[in-house]
């Protein structure tokens, strides 16, 4: 099992201008490591939009890698979307499915088929032919890389172990996060 913390870590420590969409139990403790405004937490009322956020970015932003660090939850709620994301693919898009069974930032309710629920062969059946599953920190530092470069859209599945992150809040709101990733990218 991975730690979410420092893969995150890893992740952050690696960023220079890519566009990152957070969702739930990942957005908190990404601001905490990066919280500018190429980074945008869409946790009100996003839940199992992120990925769909992220690849709209994607294809808006051709020349600017987006990556989604979106949880298994939030992934099951918008399946449909990794058909989207492979029927009209965005070769700039890493969209991140971190596994860790729970609906973790609402109390850690189970996911529905938690431990059953393939990920990666779900979107391998959707036609993303990018995906990967990371279990170790080996697989992970050797994956690094391939989060930000080479031929999207890729999915990599975080096998990660569950924690407890309490329900993310952030000081502006969601509209205003927008906006300041809008103007970020006019300029």
């Amino acid at each position: 099992m991975l730690d979410k913390y420092t893969c995150l870590q890893k992740l952050a420590a690696r960023r220079t201008d890519e566009l990152f969409v957070t969702t739930m139990s990942v957005s908190v403790p990404w601001s905490r490591l990066s919280d500018g405004p190429f980074d945008f937490g869409a946790v009100d009322s996003a839940m199992g939009h992120g990925a769909a956020i992220a690849h709209g970015l994607a294809l808006a932003q051709p020349r600017r890698r987006v990556i989604a660090l979106n949880g298994d939850g939030s992934t099951l709620m918008g399946l449909g979307g990794l058909v989207t994301i492979a029927q009209y693919p965005a070769p700039n898009l890493t969209l991140v499915i971190t596994e860790n069974g729970t609906y973790e930032v609402t109390g850690s309710q189970p996911v529905p088929g938690a431990g059953i629920v393939d990920y990666a062969a779900i979107a391998r059946g959707a036609g993303i032919a990018e995906v990967y599953t990371i279990e170790t920190e080996a697989q992970f530092d050797e994956l690094l890389p391939r989060h930000f470069s080479g031929p999207g859209p890729t999915v990599m599945v975080w096998k990660i172990a569950r924690s407890n992150e309490p329900v993310p809040k952030f000081e502006q709101s969601v509209r205003d996060r927008g906006r300041r990733m809008r103007q970020a990218l006019v300029v």
